[in-house]
């Protein structure tokens, strides 16, 4: 009798256990179903919220509820079109915190784009260079041509800038413009003679002692075809003004 009384206690026990552990278990599924439940219900919201901003034209908007569902629902795509939201709007580090800096293969255009334009602007010369090489390798265009070329001439690669510099005078078609911004009015020229301009610096850091008046004439050429060029102006005062110094310092030393 004794021996019976103790196995039931000891089943009890056992079956009071396991119907614990099934409490737990169910408990925890719940939780499970409760939580994806509620991140559905988050993603729909913040899907319509960020929809909504657009149509509001609310930048700021768009940028809280693209970050909202790239907590929720992560994609490199989210990711690609935030940095480039942050690009657009001159935020260039946020811009680069979104995707980093380091060029991958699996970079997308819009990527490697945001990569270029931001490093750019934070004057990072060697490290745009990588990312607009990779936009040009995949669509040959004379606006990132502009681009190649101006950032090998900030690195005195003047015989790579040339090269980029031929392309975009045979390719540049007449409807491509280029905005300038040193005026606090910024302006366009046409492309071909920002490429013009571009030759003319060129031309000139390949002998600046001998090759002012080629630069010169480059520029005089320039300005036939963009009268509103004021950057052209101003560089070509600058060559003469070192053209009359190279005189004067040369007069001096015959005397």
């Amino acid at each position: 009798m004794l021996h019976t009384i103790t196995l039931n206690k000891k089943t009890k026990t056992i079956k009071y256990l396991q119907m614990k552990r099934l409490l737990a278990l169910v408990l925890l599924v719940s939780g499970f179903q409760m939580n994806a439940q509620s991140n559905s219900e988050l993603l729909k919201h913040y899907e319509a919220y960020y929809k909504q901003m657009q149509i509001q034209g609310d930048t700021q908007g768009v940028i809280n509820g693209l970050t909202h569902l790239i907590v929720l629902q992560p994609s490199q795509a989210r990711k690609d079109t935030l940095a480039y939201i942050y690009m657009s709007e001159g935020k260039n580090v946020e811009a680069l915190n979104t995707i980093g800096i380091d060029k991958l293969a699996t970079d997308s255009d819009i990527a490697t784009q945001v990569k270029a334009v931001s490093l750019k602007a934070l004057r990072q010369p060697k490290r745009a260079l990588e990312h607009f090489e990779v936009l040009f390798k995949r669509n040959p265009d004379p606006l990132v041509a502009y681009e190649l070329a101006e950032l090998n001439m900030q690195l005195q690669n003047y015989a790579q800038a040339q090269i980029h510099i031929d392309y975009g005078l045979a390719n540049a078609k007449d409807d491509m413009k280029k905005a300038f911004y040193e005026q606090q009015q910024p302006y366009e020229v046409p492309l071909k003679s920002a490429f013009m301009y571009l030759n003319a610096l060129t031309v000139y850091n390949n002998d600046p002692k001998a090759n002012i008046d080629a630069a010169v004439d480059i520029l005089d050429a320039t300005l036939k075809t963009a009268p509103n060029f004021n950057l052209i102006q101003i560089t070509k005062n600058e060559l003469l003004r070192q053209k009359q110094l190279q005189q004067t310092q040369a007069t001096e030393a015959k005397k």
